[in-house]
C-alpha cells in the first residue's frame, strides 16, 4: 500500500465518497466531493463499470436535492410529534392487535425499489418469515414484474442473462417499448459510442411514439399499442419457416417449440397479416425480420412499453422465444435483456420483495424452498401462499380485509393506477404507517404514523442494477433530526413483536446473512448465489467494489448467464411459451376514443419528491402536459399550449396541451410525475386503467381509453415568487422550482373582484415595505404586478384573458440578481428584456443549463451546424446527451428558416 505523504491530498481523499446514483436501474457509480458550507459536488465514477464516468441530467443535479426542505425529521403518531420509543411501541402494538384479532393476512407492507437491499431483506424476512403472511409487495410490481414472470416461465428463474457490454458488442440492438435516450441516458450514450466505433451496427426502435431514442434509429416501427406479441410471434414463425432456427441448440437445450410455433402460425402466419394487426407497413416488418434473421449478435432490450400491459408477460416471452429459436442467449452481444426502472428493483427481486417470491430467488409455492428458508431463519411461520400484489392489495384494503399497512419509500397515492381507489383505501385503513424521508407527500397525508427515514447520502448499503451488478451506496451526510435507516426501524418493530433474529448492528450484518442464505443448500441449483461474499468483514464490506452475481465461493462472478446452455428448470432446458396475443383490457369507444400512454420525461423521476427540488431539472419540462397529434387536436378543438382535460372511466386530469406529430393519431401521452404538491389536477395515475396482467399482476399503464377536451378559463396567468405560494383563486395551477424562484402557472374560472386586492393578499408579507409596481386596465381583464424588496425582485404576477402571455425565462433570471437596474425595472411589467439584454430562453440542456435562445443564437451567428460543434462551444449535449435530438432539430429548423 502506498501512503500519500501530502496532507492536502489526504484531506481531498477523505472528502471524496464513491457511491451509487439513486435514480434508474442503470446503477451508475458517482463520486461525491464534500465541499465547504455543506455543498457537495457530484461527478460520474470513471472506475464504475456501469457508466465509466458518464452521468445523466438527474444524476448531475443530485447536489440540488439534498437540502432539508420538506424533510420529515421526527416520528409522528396521530399528528403529534413523539420519540422513537413511543412511535415504535405504537406500530408494534397496533400491528400485533390486528394480527391477534384477524390473522397475519390482515396486515401488509408496501415497499420500494428505492430501498437498499439490506432494508428490503429485513422487511421481507419480518413479513414472510415471522409475521407469516406474504402480503409484502413493492412498487417494482409497476415496472418490471412482467419481465420477472417471463424469465421464470422460460428459464425457471428470474435471471437476466445479459450485461451492459453486450450493448456495445452487438451488431443489432432492438429497443422495444424503451425510450432509452430519456429513461436510461447513460446506456443510450454507451450504445451511441459503440456505433461511432462500429458504424455497421444497427438500431431498431419499436415504439408507438417517435421518441428522442428514434433519432438514432436505423428503423423505427411505430407499432399499434398492445400488438408487440403479434410482431414477435410473427418473427418466430418467419424465422422457423425461412431456416434460421438453431436446431442443435433447440434439440439439446429447449422444449415446447412445437406448441409455440403452432400458436404463432395460427394468428401471425404472413407478413401482411402481421403488418395489419400491428398497424405497420409490410415493407418495414419484413426489413426488421431480415435484420434480426441475418444478425447473430442481436440484443433485444425491452422495458416498460412491454411490461406495463395486461399481456406484458406474454410479450416478454414472445421476445425470449425468438432468442431461444436462434440460440442467441448466453453469448457475447446477444440475448433478451430487460432493463429495470428503479435503482434497486433487482435487489428487491433478490430478497423476495414481490408478494409471490421468497428470499434468494426461491419460490413461495415450493415446499422445499419454504422449508429451507424456514430452517435458515429458524422460523416455523414462513408464509405458505403468495400474498396480494399491489393493485389487489389496495383493493383488499378498501374492502376491509387488510386493516394495517406499512408503506416504505414510495408514494402509491400518486404512482398506482386508479389513485382515487387507492386514496379511498388508505382513508379507510385502520392503521397506515409510512416510513419516508419527506414530510409531505400525497401518501403521507393518510398516515396515522410517520417514521423519518434516511435519504440518499445518509443511507448505507447495497443496490443491484439491471445487469446483476451489486454496488455500494455509501453515506456521506449525517442523518438529520431523528432520521433512521429503514432496516433499523423494521428490526426494532420486529423485536417488539417478540421475534428473534433481528438484532442487527449494521447493514454489513444483514448483507452477510443475505449472502449466506443465497448459498445455503444451493450447490448450483439456484441462479442467485453471492455466497462468495459471505465472508466479508467490516472493511471488506466498506470497500466492496461493484460485482456481478452469481458470485459463489467456488467460482468467479459471471457477466453472462446460460453460456453453457443449462437453465434452472427441472430438466435444465429452457421452455418456449406458447403465446396467444390478447387485446388490451379496455378498448376505445365513442365516449373514450383515444388511447392514453404514460411514461417518464427526461429530467424528472417518479413522483418528483427528489427531482422537484432541483431548479435545473424543472427548466426543460416544468409543467404537466398531454401530447396529442395535430389531427386529433383539430378534431377535439385542442390548441397548442392551451389547457386540456384528459378523462377516463377512472378519473380526470387537467394538463397543458402539446400538439406534436411525434404522437400517432388516436393516441395521447402524459407523464407520470406530477403530484398534488406540484399541480392542482395532474396526477395521471388517477386516469389510468387499473387492469393488470393475470400472470404478473403488473398494471396496464400504456393503454387507457380517454377523451380529451379543451379547458376554457376566464383568466390565465403566471406567478414568479421567491416563496412557494398557493394561488387559492386558481382552479388550475402547476409549480416548478427555478433558480432562486418558484414558477407557478395558473388559470381560473372566477375572476377576483379586484386583481390588486388579490395580488396584495397573495404576495405581501406583514411588516415589509416593498416597492410595489402594478399595471391594470379598466376591464380587469389584464393585470400585472411586481414586488421589489430591498432592491431585489421578490415576485411578479401577470394575468390576462388568453393563454398567450410574456415569456417567463428573462423574468425568472432577474431573481438571481442582487438588485435591478433602471431599464430592468422599467421592463418588468412588460415582461420582455430591454434592448441588448440576453434571454437564455427555456432550458434545453439541463446538465449545463443551456437555454433555447442561447443555442439558436449560436447556431445562427457562429454557424454551428452539428451537435458536436455546439458541444465544443457551449458544452450542451456533452454530458448525458439526452438533449442531442432536440439540438439536432434546432439546427434543422434554423437551416430551414435561413434557406
Amino acid at each position: 500500500m502506498t501512503v500519500d505523504s501530502n496532507p492536502q491530498n489526504s484531506q481531498q481523499a477523505q472528502n471524496k465518497v464513491r457511491t451509487t446514483c439513486p435514480y434508474c436501474g442503470v446503477g451508475c457509480g458517482v463520486v461525491v466531493t464534500l465541499e465547504d458550507q455543506g455543498r457537495i459536488d457530484v461527478k460520474g465514477d470513471r472506475e464504475h463499470p456501469a457508466n465509466f464516468g458518464r452521468m445523466c441530467s438527474k444524476g448531475t443535479a443530485l447536489g440540488e436535492t439534498i437540502d432539508l426542505d420538506g424533510r420529515l425529521l421526527h416520528p409522528m403518531v396521530d399528528g403529534q410529534q413523539t420519540d422513537w420509543t413511543s412511535a415504535l411501541d405504537t406500530v408494534a402494538e397496533r400491528f400485533s392487535r390486528i394480527i391477534d384479532r384477524h390473522g397475519p393476512d390482515a396486515v401488509a407492507f408496501y415497499v420500494s425499489g428505492q430501498l437498499l437491499t439490506e432494508d428490503y431483506y429485513v422487511a421481507n424476512k419480518l413479513m414472510k418469515g415471522f409475521i407469516g403472511s406474504a402480503n409484502i409487495d413493492t412498487n417494482s410490481r409497476l415496472c418490471m414484474s412482467s419481465a420477472v414472470a417471463a424469465y421464470k416461465r422460460a428459464f425457471g428463474s428470474d435471471t437476466v442473462p445479459n450485461c451492459y457490454d453486450d450493448l456495445e458488442l452487438a451488431d443489432l440492438v432492438v429497443l422495444v417499448g424503451s425510450n432509452l435516450a430519456w429513461c436510461h441516458p447513460v446506456l443510450y450514450q454507451r450504445l451511441l459510442g459503440a456505433r461511432k466505433t462500429r458504424p455497421d451496427m444497427r438500431l431498431v426502435v419499436i415504439d408507438p411514439r417517435r421518441t428522442a431514442t428514434c433519432d438514432a434509429a436505423d428503423l423505427h416501427l411505430p407499432i399499434r399499442p398492445g400488438s408487440d406479441a403479434v410482431l414477435f410471434s410473427g418473427l418466430l414463425n418467419w424465422l422457423q419457416q425461412n431456416g434460421y432456427a438453431d436446431d442443435a441448440f433447440l434439440g439439446e437445450h429447449t422444449e415446447g417449440l412445437d406448441e409455440a410455433l403452432r400458436q404463432a402460425a395460427w394468428y401471425a402466419s404472413s407478413i401482411d397479416s402481421i403488418a395489419a394487426q400491428c398497424g405497420l407497413e409490410e415493407q418495414r416488418v419484413l426489413e426488421f425480420f431480415h435484420l434480426f434473421a441475418s444478425t447473430d449478435k442481436t440484443v433485444t432490450m425491452f422495458s416498460q412499453g412491454v411490461n406495463q400491459s395486461t399481456s406484458g408477460t406474454d410479450k416478454g416471452n414472445a421476445i425470449i422465444n425468438c432468442h431461444l429459436l436462434t440460440g442467441r442467449i448466453g453469448k457475447l452481444g446477444a440475448g433478451p435483456f430487460s432493463i429495470t426502472g428503479q435503482p434497486n428493483a433487482m435487489g428487491g427481486r433478490e430478497v423476495g420483495g414481490l408478494a409471490n417470491q421468497l428470499a434468494a430467488h426461491m419460490d413461495i409455492d415450493n415446499p422445499g424452498h419454504r422449508d429451507l428458508v424456514g430452517r435458515f431463519w429458524r422460523s416455523d411461520r414462513v408464509a405458505s401462499t403468495a400474498g396480494l400484489k399491489a393493485v389487489d392489495l389496495f383493493r383488499a384494503m378498501e374492502n376491509g380485509d387488510v386493516k394495517a399497512v406499512w408503506i416504505m419509500a414510495t408514494n402509491p397515492a400518486v404512482s398506482l393506477p386508479d389513485t382515487a381507489q387507492v386514496r379511498r383505501a388508505l382513508a379507510k385503513c385502520d392503521c397506515v404507517v409510512v416510513s419516508d424521508c419527506m414530510a409531505l407527500t400525497d401518501t403521507q397525508s393518510f398516515a396515522d404514523i410517520r417514521l423519518p427515514a434516511q435519504a440518499w447520502g445518509e443511507k448505507d448499503g447495497t443496490v443491484t442494477n439491471s445487469e446483476r451488478r451489486i454496488s455500494r451506496q455509501r453515506a456521506f451526510l449525517p442523518s438529520p433530526g431523528e432520521a433512521k435507516p429503514d432496516w433499523w426501524i423494521l428490526g426494532e418493530v420486529a423485536k417488539r413483536l417478540g421475534y428473534e433474529g433481528f438484532d442487527y448492528s449494521s447493514p454489513k450484518d444483514i448483507f452477510i446473512e443475505h449472502a449466506q442464505l443465497s448459498g445455503f443448500e444451493n450447490d448450483g441449483s439456484r441462479d442467485f448465489d453471492i455466497s462468495g461474499l459471505a465472508g466479508l468483514d467490516a472493511t471488506g464490506y466498506e470497500q466492496l467494489e461493484p460485482v456481478q452475481w452469481p458470485c459463489s465461493g467456488s467460482g468467479s462472478p459471471r457477466a453472462r448467464m446460460f453460456d453453457e446452455g443449462r437453465f434452472y428448470t427441472d430438466n435444465r432446458k429452457a421452455k418456449f411459451v406458447a403465446v396467444i396475443p390478447r387485446p388490451p383490457a379496455n378498448v376505445v369507444d365513442a365516449d373514450y376514443p383515444l388511447i392514453m400512454n404514460t411514461g417518464r420525461v427526461r429530467d424528472h423521476w417518479h413522483t418528483m419528491t427528489r427531482t422537484g427540488k432541483s431548479p435545473r431539472l424543472s427548466g426543460h419540462i416544468g409543467e404537466p402536459f398531454v401530447a396529442i397529434h395535430p389531427v386529433d387536436a383539430l378534431r377535439f378543438g385542442i390548441a397548442n399550449k392551451g389547457l386540456a382535460a384528459v378523462s377516463s372511466r377512472w378519473g380526470r386530469a387537467v394538463l397543458r396541451a402539446e400538439v406534436t406529430e411525434a404522437q400517432q393519431p388516436g393516441q395521447v401521452f402524459s407523464p407520470i410525475h406530477w403530484n398534488d404538491q406540484f399541480a392542482s389536477q395532474a396526477c395521471i395515475g388517477g386516469v389510468v386503467n387499473p387492469a393488470v396482467d393475470p400472470v404478473s399482476g403488473q398494471p396496464e399503464f400504456k393503454h387507457t381509453p380517454v377523451k380529451v377536451e379543451a379547458c376554457r378559463a376566464k383568466w390565465y396567468g403566471f406567478l414568479l415568487s421567491r416563496r412557494n405560494l398557493n394561488p387559492q383563486q386558481a382552479t388550475y395551477w402547476s409549480k416548478a422550482r427555478r433558480k432562486s424562484v418558484w414558477h407557478i402557472e395558473m388559470a381560473g374560472d372566477d375572476t377576483p373582484e379586484q386583481w390588486a386586492s388579490f395580488a396584495r393578499q397573495l404576495l405581501c408579507v406583514e411588516g415589509e415595505q416593498p416597492d410595489w409596481r402594478e399595471l391594470h386596465d379598466s376591464t380587469q381583464a389584464n393585470y400585472r404586478a411586481a414586488r421589489i424588496v430591498d432592491g431585489r425582485l421578490d415576485a411578479v404576477l401577470i394575468v390576462g384573458p388568453v393563454e398567450h402571455l410574456p415569456p417567463r425565462d428573462w423574468l425568472a433570471a432577474l431573481f438571481e440578481k442582487e438588485s435591478l437596474d433602471v431599464t430592468e425595472r422599467a421592463r418588468l411589467l412588460r415582461g420582455t428584456p430591454p434592448s441588448g439584454a440576453h434571454d437564455a430562453g427555456p432550458v434545453v440542456c439541463a446538465c449545463f443549463s443551456v437555454g433555447l435562445n442561447t443555442l439558436t443564437e449560436a447556431i445562427r451567428k457562429q454557424g454551428l451546424d452539428t451537435p458536436e460543434a455546439i458541444g465544443r462551444a457551449l458544452s450542451a449535449g456533452t454530458n448525458c446527451g439526452s438533449c442531442v435530438p432536440e439540438i439536432k432539430r434546432l439546427i434543422a429548423d434554423c437551416k430551414a428558416k435561413s434557406n
